[in-house]
């Protein structure tokens, strides 16, 4: 059983994912998987937007098993390249690696954050009920795995109202600066994992970079 909806902007996602690949020319190369990957992860990035684009022209509204491969393997791709970002981060700031200013150290913190707060938007607008063509099609025989209030309070936003990006992306910044869900119940394990390791992360890294940045002054 469906019921048909109007399929969502892309644009939302994809200005997201090129901020991403933007921002990853401001890390230095020591957090790099290797250097070339300057240039390499934002024109996969780039390659992959025009894929799902050409493959689903318009509204996000084609439920293709392939551009579903695809979206997959762009949002792998981001959360490798943060993984690794990340734990480079880590490493350096336990051995007490130098770096050029607080001000610098702040820079890069602040752009992985950022990242992963854009690798979990796009896991949970990816994975829940289905993804966004799913969700466009109104869909029932896939479980949701977040609750939203405006589920709750249909006379406040227009009818046929389902989540899309911005919402997700809502659900992971305050995941990851609140380190809670705040007004989006996950009710689903996987969801619920996600949300535990992306607050743990945003902790971990909020805590080093500011003792460090603190330590550098």
């Amino acid at each position: 059983m469906s019921t048909e909806r109007e399929g969502e902007r892309r644009y939302p996602m994809a200005l997201a994912v090129l901020a991403v690949a933007g921002l990853y020319e401001f890390i230095p190369d020591d957090f790099r998987l290797t250097p070339s990957f300057r240039w390499i992860f934002p024109v996969f990035l780039v390659v992959f937007l025009l894929v799902l684009v050409i493959g689903d022209p318009g509204r996000i509204d084609r439920e293709v098993r392939w551009l579903r491969m695809v979206t997959t393997a762009m949002i792998g791709f981001i959360t490798l390249m943060t993984i690794i970002a990340a734990a480079r981060l880590v490493v350096g700031i336990l051995d007490n690696s130098p770096f050029a200013s607080a001000s610098q150290l702040l820079v890069i913190g602040g752009i992985i954050l950022f990242t992963n707060m854009v690798a979990f938007a796009l896991w949970f607008w990816h994975l829940d009920a289905g993804g966004p063509a799913a969700r466009a099609h109104g869909r029932t025989d896939v479980r949701p795995a977040f609750v939203f209030p405006e589920q709750h309070q249909p006379q406040l936003v227009a009818d046929g109202w389902y989540p899309q990006f911005v919402d997700y992306f809502a659900v992971s910044f305050n995941t990851s600066t609140a380190f809670s869900p705040t007004d989006v119940s996950a009710v689903r394990h996987w969801s619920k994992l996600f949300m535990i390791v992306e607050s743990s992360t945003s902790l971990l890294l909020v805590a080093l970079v500011i003792a460090r940045a603190i330590n550098i002054l």
